[in-house]
């Protein structure tokens, strides 16, 4: 009888193990980490918007401004800063230069590609 306790107990381990190793799992790829389009591909951090200004298959630069104050002088001072991001084949057929682009940020997939387009906004010449 102790026997088979012992061995219902080890069994009640098993399968607790099992299903947590699958929580985990599933909880990795939840949707708030990725992109709303289908990409193996998750997301994380920071968001852009900006002004697609070259394309390139699977790949564009978008631009945008920002505004940083300096101290020394109390005042803002505009700059442009340049991202390029991975273009998924849904968005490919979409986006063109000039339009407003979403970007998200991802690991790096490659020595300059470290955020992913993940929705259009508008096109270029709608403001």
């Amino acid at each position: 009888m102790a026997k088979e306790k012992k061995k219902k107990k080890a069994e009640s381990k098993m399968r607790k193990k099992k299903n947590a190793k699958t929580a985990r799992a599933k909880s990795k790829g939840k949707s708030e980490g990725k992109a709303k389009i289908k990409t193996n591909i998750g997301t994380r951090g920071r968001t852009f918007t900006g002004k697609v200004t070259r394309k390139f298959p699977k790949r564009i630069t978008i631009e945008f401004e920002r505004m940083v104050y300096f101290n020394k002088y109390e005042r803002y001072a505009k700059f442009r800063t340049k991202i390029h991001a991975r273009l998924p084949e849904e968005l490919e057929d979409e986006v063109n230069i000039g339009d407003r682009v979403e970007v998200r940020e991802c690991r790096p997939l490659s020595k300059t590609i470290h955020f992913i387009a993940t929705r259009k906004i508008n096109t270029g010449e709608e403001k």
